[in-house]
């Protein structure tokens, strides 16, 4: 990637930091009289976009943030009122830009419809009265100088090209204020055994015309070199006539600069140019060719410590190093002091790798806060069409997660929440006369329990009523009359796919779709989703997530001459049977007698198809493990040891084999298969209520 691609790619991700900026501050603004330090805060976050947009050429994110910081800037003069309208709006305008960088980072084409329309209504909503009582004198005297010509010099510093910045795309923004005419004065040019092809030698004297043009419009578009890579002297059509001319030497390149300077209108073209498929085939192998790889910001101190730790362990290994080379002299004869300093580096190595393990780890790790920060736009926009009120408040937004986790955490939390605005929160008439506050309440907490992250969405909304869900589900045939299934278990029926109990299809819910994705991607993430309810009380959504993919802790388990692993985090605990507390039922299950209930036994080597296992329960041991609130127990020759393994994903690198979660490296050098427990228990969850009911 270039230099200028760097730059760009900082730019994008900086624009995009400042759009949620823009978001969060415009939902926290009140109407009314404006709060001079939220605006603030949203103008110099949209004033920072716009400005770094002129210098990498993007014209219509220019334009159209122009419009924008022109209403932001008249409310933060007290010229006009924060309205709601006003507010939505300016919500359309950041997602319009959020789509625009998004097209631009994928080097896709912009909608320019669908912003000319946003546009359109930001300055419907400039053309109102402000409610101010006439101009200041700085506007009467802004206006009686706006129809004439502004004289500009530009004076580039040699250098000015290697920054980034290019002359000709300051033009182009120029020309979105008025009329420009150039003209180049090549009297620095040198000899040519002089000349550097990196320097810039041209000056500029420039003419800008047109109505509505002012001097902070003209000097914001300077505003990245003036000072610094040129001198810029500008002077108004008062005092035009009193500029110096270019010398007479100098030739004209007006033509020139025209070729290659279009205008460039925000509005959207009358008609589209037939594709060119080669042209387009073209664009789509260089965005794929340019695309960059993902990135994360990473606090000083993680990389501090990790540099410390890799310090640490070079010293480590020259220390075993000159072990080595003292083995090699001492030709065999090895003293008690030498192995003692052996083991003592070893133990240092141990350590150390383990630190270095965990601070890499921590690098990947952000606080959910990158996805809970979604959710206040979300309750905003669901509310508004619904015509509810929502308090949303978020708690434990510094509580970290692996990135990858992360980013396909975003979804199954937009779904919760808005199917408990949706189906949770009833209507403010609704509530008042159930005797709750008009205003519901949806709360979003993450926080650490055991060696997960949990992450709860909490409403006190109506509840899931489980007689409903029980009606619905038996008129679409997923369960049959007489089906004996606890209220629980109905319940969790709304995660079944295209289940949906909505009486009116919209475009926020009714179709179905939504709460099964829920499962299916938290399960993905090795994690688990449940939801607990009270009818007129309100629901509980639980979201169990591993820490991180990457790495697990796990125990070492030998079923005949095989090791698997189990995730520690599944195993309740690990007992030998007694063969007395067995109970089978012919055709259907072995059920042990687990102190006060019963739980299925799983035969591991008979799943796994391995011939040289223990076959007598007495002989092995029972491991205890838990999913989704269901015990079972697998039943294992033996157990080896614990330990941290680096899981290898078995899909991407052999096959997926059913039942098995990934594969992994152990110290002697061995491959050992990482045992899906959700997959291993769940065949044995059909039909096992009515088996326990029936032994009992």
């Amino acid at each position: 990637m270039d230099m200028m691609e760097t730059f760009r790619q900082t730019y994008l991700e900086e624009s995009f930091e400042g759009l949620d900026l823009m978001e969060t501050g415009l939902l926290e603004l009140p109407p009314g009289t404006p709060d001079n330090e939220k605006i603030n805060e949203i103008f110099r976050a949209a004033h920072s976009i716009k400005g770094g947009s002129g210098t990498f050429g993007f014209i219509e994110i220019a334009g159209f943030t122009h419009v924008l910081e022109t209403l932001l800037d008249e409310m933060r003069d007290n010229r006009r009122d924060v309205t709601q309208p006003a507010i939505d709006t300016m919500l359309a305008a950041v997602d319009i830009l959020r789509d625009m960088l998004t097209k631009l980072k994928d080097h896709e084409p912009i909608d320019e419809a669908r912003a000319a329309e946003v546009q359109a209504d930001l300055e419907a909503i400039l053309g109102m009265e402000s409610g101010t009582e006439g101009g200041t004198v700085e506007d009467v005297a802004e206006v009686s100088t706006a129809g004439g010509e502004w004289s500009i010099q530009l004076v580039p510093e040699k250098e000015l090209m290697q920054t980034g910045n290019e002359p000709i795309r300051i033009f182009r923004e120029l020309e979105t204020l008025g009329d420009l005419k150039v003209e180049a004065d090549w009297s620095n040019l040198p000899e040519a055994s002089a000349f550097q092809p990196e320097d810039l030698y041209i000056k500029w004297n420039l003419t800008l015309s047109g109505e509505g043009v002012n001097q902070d419009d003209i000097s914001e578009v300077f505003e990245w070199i003036d000072g610094d890579g040129a001198t810029i002297t500008i002077t108004p059509p008062s005092q035009t006539e009193e500029v110096a001319t270019v010398s007479e030497a100098a030739p004209v390149v007006e033509d020139e600069i025209a070729a290659v300077i279009k205008p460039v209108a925000v509005a959207p073209k009358p008609a589209a140019k037939p594709v060119d498929k080669k042209v387009e085939e073209k664009k789509v192998e260089a965005k794929s060719q340019q695309k960059p790889e993902g990135s994360i910001r990473v606090d000083l101190s993680k990389i501090d410590q990790m540099v410390n730790l890799v310090g640490e362990l070079v010293i480590t290994q020259s220390m075993l190093s000159q072990f080595g080379e003292q083995a090699d002299q001492s030709q065999g004869v090895v003293d008690d002091d030498w192995v003692d300093k052996l083991k003592e580096g070893l133990t240092h190595l141990e350590r150390h790798t383990r630190e270095l393990q965990e601070s890499v780890m921590n690098i990947r790790m952000l606080p959910v806060s990158f996805a809970f920060n979604r959710m206040p736009r979300i309750v905003h926009d669901v509310s508004q069409k619904l015509g509810k009120q929502i308090d949303l408040v978020m708690e434990g937004e510094g509580t970290e997660l692996d990135k990858t986790m992360l980013e396909q955490l975003t979804d199954p939390l937009v779904h919760i929440v808005r199917n408990s605005i949706d189906h949770g929160i009833e209507m403010p008439d609704v509530r008042a006369a159930a005797g709750k506050p008009e205003k519901g309440t949806v709360k979003m907490a993450a926080f650490h329990e055991g060696g997960n992250i949990l992450i709860q969405i909490t409403d006190d909304g109506a509840g899931i009523n489980h007689e409903r869900i029980e009606q619905k589900a038996i008129e679409k045939g997923v369960i049959e009359e007489g089906h004996g299934l606890s209220e629980q278990e109905v319940v969790d029926l709304i995660f079944h796919a295209g289940f949906s109990t909505a009486e009116v299809v919209s475009d926020i819910s009714g179709r179905g779709v939504g709460m099964d994705v829920v499962r299916r991607n938290i399960n993905g993430l090795g994690g688990s989703v449940e939801v607990k309810t009270k009818v007129g009380e309100g629901s509980v959504f639980t979201i169990r997530l591993p820490l991180t993919l990457a790495i697990l802790d796990g125990q070492l388990c030998k079923v005949g001459s095989e090791t698997y692993v189990f995730p520690l985090v599944s195993i309740i605990e690990s007992i030998q049977v007694d063969k007395s507390l067995v109970k089978g039922i012919a055709g259907q299950a072995e059920l042990y007698k687990l102190r006060d209930s019963y739980i299925p036994v799983i035969r591991l080597h008979k799943k796994l198809g391995i011939h040289d296992a223990c076959d007598d329960l007495a002989d092995g041991l029972l491991v205890v493990v838990e999913d989704g609130g269901k015990r079972a127990g697998l039943f294992v020759d033996d157990l080896l040891g614990q330990q941290q393994v680096v899981i290898k994903s078995l899909e991407s690198n052999f096959m997926k084999i059913d039942g098995i979660a990934g594969a992994t490296i152990l110290g002697d050098g061995t491959v050992s298969l990482i045992l899906d427990v959700k997959e291993a228990v769940k065949g044995h969850k059909n039909g096992l209520t009515a088996v326990q009911t029936s032994v009992a």
